[in-house]
């Protein structure tokens, strides 16, 4: 007769007491889980996360409460599950997972490590580590009603990055800069704006009208003459925004005047992009004070007024005062940090959130669309979709049901498991599917990683090399790069100072020709990484480098959480302050797609790539918690 401890077998019930486990992520998910865990009978519990409380966290993340704003949740997260089971043994870390204190051998003290992330960088780095440790990893995500439980074991299953991940919707430059139509065009450019003037720059993110549209076909020469600046302002000149912004000292009222009223002006002189469209209006500071004047208009009472804050819409000279103060605050953090500083914009951080809602609220006035709440604006700048507690709680109980799969040793018995929002035609809503086996092909968990770059030797330099293929595209945190050529000669150390001399040489420098082969190895990862160079003299236009095969998207640098459908401009995905990809979506879309069809695999291909086409919307599902 079989033994039960509770709900569990004897033989079970003692495994799960006694091992360990590690549960990165305390959010939404994370919160569901440390407390499925205690009560299943856990008693030996890691958990690790970076971030602290928000407000925003209160609705779903039932182990936090007011009083915890602002605190580690990976600490409260602890304190509050202890009191289900203080029996329990919890270790919390405010830290992040990327750390390389959290080695190859930290990975190995756990049974099993769970994920409860909210972001493809964190995810793709554990999911490197547990196939290096040769650890069984529970990816989980969810999105909205959507939500996600799979395995990943070395050798067995697919890892995290065995298929593509979506490409992330897009938009051409000069719509942003010139012609916004839409809420999430003026957002965009709002957080372009932000890190043009605080965080790092990029020509690829500049806000300033695009004389080079080619809808435009304007006489450059014809429409300056016809262009006027404000005189008031000192007679702006087509700069840099950061260079001018820093000349006039980040002057608020001058940067207001450029930004919503000389540019805006600069455009309507390119008379062919408004034969079709609605011309922009352009604002001036002084009359919106002088309405401003009239209205008895405080900007602290309107935030703070009846209702909800965050879904206030205020007016255009409300935004206009919000556009000054957040532009004072932001320059003061600025200062406070010293020269060469740059701040990295956060949703969650309140004068960066009120500088992109100021911003592009006034910009949406300007081409005649109706202004966003806070809340809206967070929810697209952020990428956030809305989470369902309901959703976390599921996806958090088909955690632990398959960690008892993994303990008992039943590995053949797991699955994919997929939560949707309609029942399929089988009348599930919760979906399980056979665990696919490794792609042969993958750059991370084949025998022998190995991957195909078409570049240009000649213009491609070894900072080019480091930041945007090797820990861009393929996710490395910390590359060592040496040539195949009998020499060992080293491009890239990752120990400070060693080859920062290389950074700005070019790749043919050094030898590197058509046909040389690269050597990348990421010690904190146990990942080496072979690179065949194959040169080209004819890339596509603003293409940098190419990977040939089929390797998956690039990864997206580290973020503290990107959420939701992602969009971005150009041909960035990482996670820079003006285009929040991010790139944290579920395991597999195309998967997900397949579970909801319910179809053979036969069809299965067809039906994702037309539901794919079909519903732009689902382009990229994140997990949110």
């Amino acid at each position: 007769m079989v033994q039960l401890v509770g709900p569990l077998r004897k033989e079970l019930a003692d495994s799960v007491s006694s091992c360990r486990v590690l549960v990165v992520g305390a959010g939404g998910i994370g919160c569901e889980l440390l407390k499925n865990l205690v009560l299943t009978g856990f008693r030996n519990i890691e958990v690790i996360d970076l971030d602290t409380i928000d407000v925003s966290n209160l609705n779903r993340q039932f182990l936090f409460q007011k009083k915890h704003v602002g605190k580690s949740k990976a600490q409260v997260a602890k304190e509050s599950v202890v009191q289900f089971c203080p029996k329990a043994n919890i270790t919390a870390y405010h830290d992040s997972i990327m750390n390389p204190d959290y080695s190859v051998e930290f990975f190995r003290n756990f049974a099993l490590v769970m994920n409860a992330l909210d972001n493809r960088a964190a995810r793709n780095h554990v999911n490197r580590m547990c196939l290096a440790a040769d650890i069984p990893l529970i990816e989980s995500g969810t999105a909205g009603y959507l939500g996600q439980v799979t395995i990943i074991k070395k050798g067995l299953t697919e890892c995290y990055e065995c298929q593509p991940k979506p490409t992330q919707k897009t938009f051409p430059g000069c719509t942003i800069r010139n012609t916004p139509s839409e809420p999430i065009h003026c957002i965009v450019w709002a957080k372009y704006l932000f890190n043009q003037l605080f965080g790092e720059e990029d020509a690829d993110q500049e806000v300033s009208p695009d004389t080079a549209d080619p809808e435009a076909a304007w006489d450059p020469s014809e429409a300056a003459a016809r262009a006027t600046a404000s005189e008031q302002d000192g007679d702006i000149k087509r700069v840099s925004t950061k260079d001018w912004a820093r000349s006039t000292g980040y002057d608020p009222v001058k940067l207001f005047n450029k930004l919503f009223k000389d540019d805006i002006m600069y455009l309507l002189t390119m008379d062919k992009l408004w034969r079709k469209r609605k011309a922009p209006l352009p604002l001036e500071w002084s009359e919106l004070q002088k309405q401003g004047e009239h209205s008895h208009f405080s900007l602290v009472e309107e935030m703070l007024g009846g209702g909800l804050k965050d879904q206030h819409v205020l007016g255009v000279y409300g935004y206009s005062q919000l556009f000054s103060e957040s532009v004072k605050t932001l320059s003061s953090q600025l200062a406070e940090r010293g020269a060469g500083a740059e701040l990295v914009w956060d949703k969650d951080d309140p004068p960066a959130m009120d500088f992109v809602t100021a911003a592009a609220n006034l910009r949406m006035h300007v081409f005649s669309m109706n202004m966003k709440s806070r809340f809206d604006i967070k929810s697209m700048a952020g990428n956030i979709i809305p989470a369902i507690a309901t959703t976390n709680a599921v996806i958090a109980g088909l955690i632990v049901l398959e960690a008892l799969k993994v303990l008992s040793g039943d590995l053949d018995q797991c699955c994919t498991i997929f939560l949707n929002k309609q029942p399929n035609p089988k009348k599930k809503l919760l979906v399980p599917c056979a665990l696919d086996p490794p792609n042969l092909n993958c750059y991370v968990c084949a025998s022998k990683p190995e991957v195909t770059v078409r570049l240009n030797v000649s213009s491609t330099m070894i900072q080019t090399l480091q930041d945007k293929i090797l820990k861009e595209r393929f996710g490395m945190v910390a590359p060592d790069v040496q040539i195949e050529d009998g020499k060992g000669t080293i491009l890239i150390s990752s120990e400070e100072g060693e080859t920062e001399g290389n950074n700005s040489k070019f790749l043919s420098d050094f030898g590197i020709r058509n046909g040389s082969r690269l050597q990348a190895d990421d010690f904190l990862q146990d990942y080496t990484l072979l690179v065949n160079v194959l040169h080209s003299d004819e890339l596509g236009k603003d293409m940098e480098f190419e990977v040939v095969g089929d390797a998956p998207d690039k990864a997206p640098t580290p973020s503290t959480q990107e959420e939701g459908k992602n969009i971005t401009n150009g041909n960035k995905d990482s996670a820079q302050p003006s285009t929040s990809s991010t790139g944290n979506n579920m395991h597999d879309h195309r998967k997900l797609l397949d579970a909801e069809t319910g179809e053979a695999p036969a069809k299965r291909q067809r039906l994702s790539q037309q539901q794919h086409a079909d519903n732009e919307d689902d382009d990229d599902l994140i997990a949110l918690d």
